[in-house]
This record gives C-alpha cells, sequence and structure tokens, in this order.
C-alpha cells in the first residue's frame, strides 16, 4: 500500500476532501466534531500531510528556515531547542542548512533556504557578509541571532558580549589574577564585543591586556595555547573565547604539564552542557541559548504576520563559577611583563 493521500482521508472520515485540506491548514470553519474526524481517520491511516506542498497550495507558508553556523556547538542547538518550541507552538516547522562556519558556503546555504519559500528565516551566527543578510531579508523576514548588522530591515537577538567578558575579568581580578589573557573568536560572530569587553574591563583594572588570535574550536584553543606558551610564560588566567575553545585551552595546558586551576585557571564563554559535565566543571559565561530560541522565533513570527518593525534584543548574561578558576600561585607571567 502506497502512501496514504489526503482522498484516502476523506474517504475513512466520511467528508469531502476540502473539509480535510481546511483540516490540515488549521481553518477555525471547520466544526469541533468534523476536525476530529478528520484526524482520527488521518491518524489511523498514518497520513502526515507535506508542508512545502500545504505552502505552495495556499501560498501561505507555515516553515521558517533555519541556518545553524555550527553544528558541532552545542549552543546552538540550545537556540535550536527555543527557536523549534515555540515555532511549532504557533504551528511552524523548521528546515535546517549549514555552512560549517564558512562565508561562500553559508552564502549556498542561504540561498538553498530561501528556494523554499519560507515563511522567514533564522541565521544563527552566520558568517556570511551584510550584504548577503540584506538580500535575504529583501524577500522574508529575517531574524539574526548571535550576529549584528546596521540594518533597521532585521530582527536581531544577541546576549551583551562586552559585558560577559568583563564578568570573566571582574571575577578573576577579584581572585588575584594580574595577568590574563584572552583567547580571541577571530572572525567568529560576537567575538569583536566579547574582545572589547576583555579589553575595558582590563584597562578598568589597571592591567595590561593579551589578545591571542583564535576561533570558536577546541583545536584553536589547543593550537593557540601551545603557540602562547611556546612565546612566553604562562599566564595565571585564560578567559577563552567559547567553552569548547576553553576544552581545548584547558588539553593543551595539561599537556605542557600546568595544572588548572592551580597553575592557570580558565574561564569559557556559553555555558553549554559541555562545560557542566561533571569531569570539566568549566567556569563560564552563561547566555541563555534556549530564550535567545524562543525570543527569535516569536520576533520573526510576528513580523511573518504582520507585526511591524524589527526588534533588536539585548539579553543580559551571567557568570557560572565551577572549578576551572582559584587564586593564582606565585608564577606565571606578570602584567608588567605582557606586551
Amino acid at each position: 500500500m502506497g502512501r496514504p493521500t489526503m482522498e484516502d482521508v476523506a474517504r475513512r472520515a466520511g467528508v469531502s476532501r476540502a473539509l480535510v485540506s481546511l483540516v490540515m491548514r488549521n481553518s477555525p470553519q471547520v466544526s469541533p466534531g468534523r476536525r476530529e474526524a478528520v484526524l482520527q481517520a488521518a491518524a489511523e491511516l498514518g497520513y502526515a500531510p507535506h508542508a512545502m506542498a500545504r505552502s505552495l497550495a495556499s501560498h501561505t507558508s507555515t516553515v521558517l528556515g533555519v541556518l545553524v553556523s555550527d553544528l558541532h556547538n552545542a549552543f546552538f542547538a540550545e537556540v535550536v531547542d527555543g527557536l523549534d518550541a515555540a515555532a511549532r507552538a504557533a504551528g511552524f516547522e523548521l528546515v535546517f542548512n549549514t555552512g560549517c562556519r564558512d562565508a561562500a558556503r553559508e552564502q549556498k546555504a542561504v540561498a538553498s533556504l530561501l528556494s523554499f519559500r519560507p515563511a522567514g528565516v533564522a541565521l544563527l551566527g552566520p558568517v556570511v557578509p551584510a550584504a548577503t543578510i540584506a538580500t535575504a531579508a529583501a524577500t522574508c523576514p529575517v531574524v539574526l541571532v548571535a550576529r549584528t548588522v546596521r540594518s533597521t530591515a532585521v530582527d536581531l537577538v544577541n546576549d551583551d558580549g562586552r559585558t560577559g567578558s568583563a564578568l570573566a575579568v571582574d571575577h578573576l581580578a577579584a581572585l588575584g589574577h594580574t595577568a590574563i589573557a584572552h583567547f580571541d573568536g577571530g572572525a567568529g560572530s560576537q567575538a569583536a564585543p566579547r574582545r572589547r569587553g576583555y579589553q575595558e574591563a582590563m584597562s578598568r583594572h589597571g592591567l595590561e591586556a593579551l589578545v591571542v588570535p583564535s576561533e570558536y574550536t577546541d583545536t584553536a584553543g589547543a593550537r593557540s595555547t601551545r603557540e602562547l606558551l611556546a612565546a612566553r610564560p604562562a599566564p595565571t588566567a585564560i578567559v577563552a573565547a567559547n567553552d569548547y575553545n576553553a576544552v581545548g585551552v584547558i588539553a593543551a595546558l595539561e599537556e605542557a604539564g600546568l595544572r588548572v586551576p592551580e597553575d592557570v585557571s580558565v574561564v569559557g564563554y556559553d555555558n553549554t552542557g559541555l562545560a557542566a559535565m561533571h569531569h570539566v566543571g568549566l567556569t563560564t559565561v552563561h547566555q541563555p541559548a534556549v530564550d535567545m530560541g524562543r525570543l527569535a522565533a516569536e520576533a520573526l513570527i510576528a513580523r511573518v504576520r504582520g507585526g511591524g518593525s524589527p526588534v533588536h534584543r539585548l539579553l543580559q548574561p551571567s557568570l557560572v563559577v565551577r572549578s576551572t578558576t582559584a587564586p593564582p600561585r606565585a608564577c606565571g607571567f606578570t602584567a608588567s611583563t605582557a606586551r
């Protein structure tokens, strides 16, 4: 037996195909009794209407496209949790694509999503040029998560990276650290405000900043740590680009015979599930990822339904202290030797 059709559902429920179509579009014109009969028949037959087919037939899409910049980063998985829950509650479904943190691949991924003629698109941490985002926004409503652009046509949902990095520096300075390095997120989204927050906080504490080039991956964290240790004595603390970068930092420090936090304290960013694992116990800056996803979906759906002007939401981070930070020992370079 082939895949059940709308006609099969109509015959089983004893109604017209047109009425089944109204039920599948969640039309308020159908009585509760007939709606129940159609849904019961659909469940018995295992009928599931194709979202894209419904959209094309009705000229009203119930699909939201989602670009996930990095499938390996659990932060984005948590954003998707919030996005998906809010979208489904509003009757929308999600279609995903990724560009693996590569601008050219992300441009193709965005074009692919737009080819589905979605009601709107959510871009999570994209590294595509602003022009690509503007082109997408001219086609349908667009929301950015963990990325900022100067546009009045795009919804933005971010955490305050400047404040987040400052929280990390303030915590380490309160413990007595003066030699605090920052591993930069490179061209990754939100790297600039986190770097700026670190530099401003170091200046406020009268400390000399040391920004080490890196990326939002564990391999980059390990590589940058090895390069740093080859060039100078270890700092007493490192503010990593994110949690995954911090895991690489810790691995490379231990490889070099340095203990965390006895010799070097490490702070991550994002507060992913990885950071909370008992054997990791990473002190980190918490981004409310699930809330960010929910707010992104709500903003996008409001725009789809004619809800007016785009919104720019900036959520406040918080510090979660675990076991990778402690007062410094009398070792490592000092602020006066940093350059």
